[in-house]
């Protein structure tokens, strides 16, 4: 049998420090992934994103399995790629303007020289509304 807690609020033992339900759920991680962005592009772990698809060097789509409520999402990301003699950070980046409530658009460069490369392990989280 199962069961339903329904409540607005949630407070601490002493009743002092109370949050609404309401703002529990529109702070939470509704996606998170990491993904290898050499070679064959795959996700290597995720929730709420079903692909990553290549799109040329250091350009990336996410596909989300359920939609966000508008475009106006947050991405937060970082990510490393192969300097050669050492692993070296990455600058990811999305292209807000190209979001939608279903996909993303996300973007890896070396720091040096602001080139596009290819991220070799990139995770990141979205936070928003879901629809």
């Amino acid at each position: 049998m199962a069961s339903i807690l329904r409540v607005n609020t949630i407070t601490d033992a002493s009743s002092n420090n109370s949050t609404a339900v309401s703002v529990i759920n529109q702070g939470t991680v509704k996606a998170w992934f990491n993904f290898k962005g050499t070679d064959t592009v795959s996700l290597l772990d995720s929730t709420n994103v079903a692909s990553m698809t290549d799109n040329g060097t250091g350009r990336y789509t996410g596909s989300l399995s359920n939609n966000m409520g508008n475009n106006n999402y947050c991405i937060s990301c970082i990510g490393d790629y192969d300097g050669g003699s050492s692993v070296s950070a990455a600058h990811a980046t999305t292209e807000h303007d190209n979001n939608s409530t279903s996909s993303f658009q996300y973007q890896s460069f070396r720091p040096s020289d602001n080139a596009y490369t290819d991220i070799q392990k990139a995770p990141a989280m979205i936070v928003g509304d879901l629809a």
